[in-house]
């Protein structure tokens, strides 16, 4: 499914920028599953994406290798966090196509500061890096802001939280996703009657007898291999 190679998380834990980039690479359908749920938000797919390799390197950079865990259920909160901090975080802002690009110049020297030390780059080294002053590196990272935000307190009634905090929770979410990550691997995992029963059953609403007609084989078969996949599924998922 995802890449959770531990050797090159231990690489790039150590500073390696090449295994960071091949992790990042590896695990880039699971950055860009998150994304889409970012999607017609005021900003740019690519620009939300480059927000999720932080996070995600923000993730491999705190991930434990002694822990029983996929690298993609662990940073998954981690990529969420940090998109949503950074739309939280905006207000709205009209600038040039020039300024733009030099807030992409300063995500992507953020990005590498953070795959090469763990930590965030400061305003000054930014500074110095471009040539620019710190008020211009600031006013560029200003323009990602969007028109408007669903993250501004509602308030007149009971409850005054942001609507995107009334539409969904951030943990729930998380959970959300790792189990579907979880649910998709093990369905990758079966051979391919038993993954050609579970999508027709339970993705394309057929019943058994139906299934059984498709695949040539009894009702009471499909009963008895779906109870078994179910039955397998559901242990693994609680171990």
């Amino acid at each position: 499914m995802y890449e959770n190679n531990i050797q090159n998380i231990i690489k790039a834990q150590a500073g390696d920028e090449q295994a960071m980039t091949d992790l990042l690479e590896n695990n880039k359908g699971l950055i860009w599953n998150i994304v889409k749920r970012f999607t017609g938000r005021g900003h740019e797919t690519e620009d939300i994406y480059q927000i999720g390799c932080m996070g995600f390197i923000k993730a491999i950079k705190r991930f434990d290798t002694s822990f029983e865990v996929q690298i993609s259920t662990y940073a998954v909160p981690y990529i969420l966090g940090e998109i949503k901090r950074f739309i939280r975080d905006d207000g709205a802002i009209k600038v040039s196509r020039s300024t733009k690009e030099l807030a992409m110049k300063i995500l992507d020297l953020q990005r590498e500061y953070l795959n090469k030390t763990g930590q965030e780059i400061s305003l000054s080294m930014l500074s110095k890096e471009l040539k620019i002053s710190k008020e211009e590196v600031s006013f560029a990272l200003d323009c990602l802001k969007p028109v408007t935000s669903i993250y501004e307190e509602t308030g007149g009634n009971d409850d005054d939280r942001a609507i995107v905090d009334r539409l969904t929770d951030n943990k729930d979410e998380a959970s959300i996703i790792t189990d579907r990550l979880a649910i998709k691997q093990l369905i990758e995992n079966l051979n391919a009657r038993e993954r050609q029963v579970i999508l027709l059953r339970f993705f394309k609403d057929k019943t058994q007898a139906q299934v059984a007609q498709v695949l040539g084989i009894t009702q009471v078969q499909v009963s008895r291999i779906e109870k078994k996949i179910l039955s397998s599924m559901k242990l693994k998922l609680t171990s």
